[in-house]
């Protein structure tokens, strides 16, 4: 928002009849002299220009003029006239051109003329002091319109002379003249006067003003030019909001040989409107040449430097000239400014870009409404060649009677007439029919079914004939009919011709081909409008998710703050860029309970804000229990607000979570959080190559991390078996060699991630399967070709993440190949972030069959940091010898569900999309739908849904006590997964052959894999049962409760972290900012199952309204991949730090 700044122009002399010409000050704030005009009663002081001066040099003023308006104080005067003077003008044209020119001149060259009078005045301006000019006449007809005019050269920076005429009325006049040294004559011509002193006080003052102004200039030119300073600048205390005098002693600069001298320049460190002026020389003793500049209010500072207008500067020495400006803004308060400015401009941008994007989205709607109507109409003309088709060959069948079978009377009709229509049984298949009724339609039953009525015996002898009277539809060209027994949906005996049907031509009709275009009409009018009622219903949905989708988001952001409010929160909760807030901390909880004092360190931006750390505060004792409080300001410009908590003022013992310190997220500020980049180094991706749950983490998390503003990039092995249908713009970029193989890199877009395929032309990947041939080394070599890839490509990552032990191995190989080669560049702040996905405790068993070291033993000390699936499975496996030494930079954080896939709103594999609003309606059409599905009864009884694999891990001897218990209790049950062990997968085919039999009612096992029923079972079931002995996190409990299932699990890793027991859990539940939402047991036998189970089912048939809350409030819990995805960015930052 920089503008180039412009001086204030000299003002010039002009006057008009009854006007005086004076010095005046009030236009350089009393600083600077200039002639001022002022409305007088009687009587005024003229000054008029001798011919000859325009002979002379002009004296060179001490500011330059400038292009158009100026600043404020410096714009040209407004011409004074009166309607006589515009009446003359052209006389005035004539006078102004013989009028004599003079220079305009600055405050130093007036004052050397008024000091050559100077004597005239003091001695009380009598009009007899001055000696008769009689050879100067002036009339007052030709000269009373003339003006003074000011003229100026292309750049605004140059003044041409001034040409000054001033006519006066010559009533009571006397003409008088004086010359100054320089020649110039000045005539002053007194009117009788009413007031004299009020007059001269007046012009004396003002004069004497102007003397003191030159005489400071004067001393001020002396001492700098003796002390040898190149720069002065006058007021000598610059304040903000006025004009200065900038001075240069061009014979002391490097400019000393150059005749255009300019000022460049801006203010507060040349960060606030710069500008640019040319200089004019001065007379003042010595080399001096000089500008106006105009400071404006926001400025604290003037930097500048010299030059010629070229390339010749006088800098300063490199140090550029700066000058304080004092009693405005300070350097913070500027920042502020500048913050808000900046605050402005991208609001103004971001609605600019909103506005280009509602013009685009307007443009896309209007070419794809092009595209659809185009589309209609192709279809209406390829329905219409169809249907006329097809209605040709029943007018070919079609009459006007068949004898003895059918007749229409009368003979003659046309659409709209009633005819009564006869029918002869005898000998049909209806002769022993006791109802006949008539089912019709018209151009081939081209709108289905329109013609029904009963017929009635009639009186004719010859055969057995029946009539009704019918309607002829609208724009019939033939009645299509058959005979029945009855009425639709009632009739079991038809005679509809051997299958011809009946056909009857009518006869008055319209024209076949005014039909026809008609026809394609009416299909392209109901075309337009079904597609319209489609596309405004799916646009009312989509608009539906996506504000589902935010209030989700909202939602988790405050779960997220709320989450460790029992150590510490703010107040407000939302912290807003510019505003004041509260932080409270409750040390009781942390390693600083009991200690005497608590200080506060405090900064922003993940400690990278300008104002470094602030100062320590000392915190407060609170109104809220045991917090202790402290208030702090909050920048414009901040994104992140960090603290840490210490027991002294210089240190002490720390509270800093544990190394990862206390972060708070600041909306609304000027500046955005940087992007990281991410980079992830994994053998499975959902849905192009997945074999279990890694696939699906890979995928979701890359998406959410992506989603809040970061660079992923995502390093997957190229199998042969891999699904590239859902690969876009999927092509070869590259190649490169490593271990004498060549590699070549495919790239395409998955999920909206950008992925990066590595196929080694060795055939590594092509053996027709993700697992199982040789891993050990096949996936060693990817990872060191992800790593090579990384080294040749230049790229620079800041995070590598790893995930599980297929990938474990880059951290070692990085620390021990690549660090010393050039990629460790690209980890300037952190090594690989290794992901570790412990699937059950005895893990190491799939590294004792590798070939090589286990790396995976390796490669987990060398990582920055590393994570698991839950927080309470890294505590159950915290005393596994590979993890105990570590505990420090191990962390839990839980895995999510993909919202998209996992959606009741809009899934197509259940009978009626629900949200939390309608939950009660959408699961009892799911369950009636999946009662029909499995021929189980449709009765109001509790469903137990059970979706897992069947092994011994997901607790099978307590899935079937479930089972049976689920009868006892009236219930029933729908079990889907099968076991890979074949042992256990005949166990449960006895199992479902018993019940089955038994129970068929009421339990279904479907013992093989079924995506579409598994979606109906979460939407169906009332509960969803996951029984498991261990569960490093679990998916099946969060994607019940997306459904509006009520969990009950056992109390054991990510299921003991999410399920949080509506009995018991209501405290733990709030410190995470939830409410409870579920049934859960300790044990692992039956009758910890029966705890939960029977607590559940009561709570169903005790409770219905209570229950059906229940639902609404899981369905409205989000464990999706949001919250997730801002735990892993803290741990990014924390492996970086």
């Amino acid at each position: 928002m920089e503008m180039t700044l412009h001086p204030h122009r000299p003002l010039c002399c002009r006057t008009a009849p009854g006007e005086r010409i004076r010095p005046a000050l009030g236009s350089f704030n009393q600083s600077f002299p200039c002639c001022k005009m002022s409305t007088g009663v009687r009587s005024v002081h003229c000054i008029v220009a001798s011919s000859d001066y325009s002979r002379r040099r002009p004296k060179k003023g001490l500011g330059p003029r400038t292009r158009g308006n100026g600043p404020k104080g410096f714009s040209p005067r407004p011409q004074v006239g009166t309607s006589t003077q515009k009446k003359d003008q052209n006389g005035s044209e004539e006078n102004e051109q013989s009028a004599t020119s003079s220079s305009v001149r600055t405050s130093t060259g007036i004052l050397d003329e008024a000091e050559e009078h100077s004597h005239g005045v003091e001695d009380g301006m009598d009009k007899n002091m001055f000696m008769e000019n009689k050879s100067e006449t002036f009339d007052n007809n030709e000269d009373n319109g003339q003006r003074a005019e000011v003229e100026y050269d292309g750049d605004g920076i140059n003044s041409t002379e001034k040409h000054l005429a001033v006519g006066c009325n010559d009533e009571g006049i006397e003409k008088e003249k004086v010359s100054n040294s320089d020649g110039v004559v000045t005539e002053l011509k007194n009117h009788i006067i009413d007031e004299p002193d009020i007059e001269e006080t007046l012009l004396r003052k003002e004069y004497m003003d102007a003397q003191e102004h030159k005489r400071m200039l004067e001393d001020l030119a002396k001492t700098n030019l003796s002390s040898g300073n190149i720069v002065f600048v006058y007021p000598q205390l610059v304040r903000p909001d006025q004009n200065i005098e900038v001075f240069l002693n061009r014979s002391l600069s490097s400019l000393v040989n150059e005749n255009d001298v300019f000022i460049m320049g801006a203010f507060n460190g040349w960060r606030w409107k710069s500008f640019t002026e040319r200089l004019q020389r001065t007379n003042l003793e010595g080399d001096w040449w000089s500008c106006l500049l105009y400071i404006p209010k926001e400025a604290y500072e003037i930097d500048f430097v010299f030059f010629n207008g070229g390339n010749v500067y006088e800098n300063n020495d490199s140090k550029d000239f700066s000058v304080p400006v004092e009693g405005g803004m300070d350097a913070p308060a500027f920042e502020d400014f500048m913050l808000e400015e900046k605050r402005k401009e991208l609001e103004r941008l971001a609605a600019e870009q909103a506005e280009r994007e509602r013009q685009a989205e307007e443009e896309r709607q209007k070419e794809a409404e092009k595209a659809a109507i185009d589309s209609d109409r192709a279809q209406a003309k390829l329905d219409v060649e169809k249907k006329r088709e097809s209605l040709q060959k029943a007018m070919q069948l079609a009459k006007i009677s068949e004898e003895n079978v059918w007749r229409i009377e009368p003979s003659a009709f046309k659409s709209g007439d009633r005819v009564c229509l006869f029918y002869n049984r005898s000998f049909r298949p209806l002769s022993q029919a006791t109802e006949i009724w008539i089912h019709g339609g018209h151009n081939n039953w081209i709108e289905g079914l329109s013609i029904v009525e009963r017929l009635l015996r009639s009186d004719e002898k010859d055969g057995d004939w029946w009539y009704a009277q019918v309607s002829i539809p609208d724009r019939a060209l033939v009645v299509d009919w058959v005979f029945a027994d009855g009425p639709p949906q009632k009739a079991k005996v038809y005679d509809n011709n051997n299958r011809l049907d009946f056909h009857a031509i009518v006869p008055k009709s319209i024209s076949e081909e005014l039909f026809w275009v008609e026809e394609e009409h009416r299909i392209f009018r109901k075309l337009q409008e079904e597609r319209k009622l489609k596309q405004e219903a799916s646009r009312r949905k989509a608009e539906k998710t996506a504000c589902m989708k935010a209030e989700t988001k909202e939602r988790t952001r405050k779960m997220f703050l709320l989450s460790q409010k029992h150590i510490v929160y703010t107040e407000p909760l939302i912290v807003q860029a510019g505003t004041e807030v509260t932080v409270f901390y409750n040390p009781s909880n942390t390693v600083l309970g009991g200690k005497t004092e608590v200080w506060f360190r405090c900064s922003f931006n993940r400690w990278t804000h300008r104002y470094g750390p602030l100062p320590p505060q000392k915190m407060l004792p609170s109104d809220v229990g045991s917090y202790l409080k402290v208030k702090v300001k909050v920048p414009l410009d901040a994104y992140m607000m960090d603290f840490v908590f210490s027991e002294k003022e210089d240190g002490g013992l720390f509270d800093n979570k544990y190394g990862m310190d206390y972060h708070i997220p600041v909306y609304g500020g000027v500046m955005k959080e940087p992007p990281m980049h991410i980079v992830h180094i994994a053998v499975e991706m959902a849905p192009i190559a997945k074999v279990g749950g890694l696939g699906d983490v890979v995928t979701s998390l890359s998406r959410a991390v992506q989603d809040l503003g970061h660079t992923v990039n995502i390093i997957l092995p190229k199998y042969d078996c891999m699904n590239l249908s859902n690969v876009k713009d999927f092509h070869y970029t590259r190649s490169f060699f490593w271990s004498g193989t060549e590699i070549k890199v495919w790239f395409g877009r998955v999920e909206g991630l950008s992925v990066y395929f590595l196929e080694p032309q060795d055939g590594k990947f092509s053996v027709g399967c993700i697992y199982g041939r040789n891993d050990a080394e096949r996936f060693g070599f990817f990872c060191h070709a992800a790593l090579e890839y990384l080294l040749q490509t230049g790229s620079h990552p800041d995070i590598l993440h790893c995930h599980d032990w297929s990938s474990a191995p880059v951290a070692w190989l990085f620390k021990e190949h690549y660090k010393q080669y050039g990629l460790s560049s690209a980890f300037e702040w952190s090594s690989p972030f290794i992901i570790l996905s412990l699937e059950h405790i005895s893990l190491e068993k799939q590294w004792r069959i590798l070939t090589w070291p286990p790396l995976y033993f390796i490669s987990f000390p060398l990582s920055n940091t590393s994570s698991i699936v839950s927080h309470t499975y890294s505590k159950e496996v915290s005393g596994n010898p590979l993890i105990s030494p570590h505990l420090h930079k191990f962390h839990g954080i839980l895995n999510g569900i993909d919202p998209d896939i996992w959606d009741p709103y809009n899934d197509n594999f259940i009978p009626v999309n629900y949200t939390s609003e309608n939950v009660v309606e959408g699961k009892k059409a799911a369950k009636i739908t999946l009662q029909q599905k499995l021929g189980l009864s449709q009765s109001d009884q509790p469903l137990v849904g059970i979706i897992t694999r069947l092994t011994v891990q997901k607790g099978i001897h307590l899935i079937k006590h479930a089972i049976w218990r689920t009868i006892e209790r009236h219930g029933q049950v729908v079990l889907l997964g099968s076991a890979p062990d074949p042992r256990i997968q005949n166990e449960f085919v006895n199992l479902s052959n018993q019940l089955h039999s038994s129970h068929g009612d009421c339990v279904r096992l479907c013992l093989t894999y079924d995506e579409p029923l598994s979606h109906l079972i979460y939407a169906g079931s009332d509960f969803i049962l996951v029984p498991s002995l261990f569960e490093p996190c679990g998916l099946t409990q969060l994607i019940a409760m997306r459904y509006g299932a009520i969990p009950v699990v056992r109390r054991t890793g990510g299921l003991y972290d999410t399920v949080f027991d509506v009995d018991n859990d209501k405290d733990r539940a709030q410190i995470q900012g939830l409410e409870p939402n579920g049934f859960s047991f300790e044990g692992a036998d039956s009758s910890g199952v029966d705890y939960a189970l029977n607590r559940a089912i009561s709570a169903w048939y005790d409770g219905r309204e209570w229950f059906y809350s229940l639902c609404k409030r899981v369905m409205e819990q989000d464990w999706s991949w949001n919250r997730p995805a801002m735990d892993y960015i803290e741990l990014y930052y924390a492996a970086k730090k």
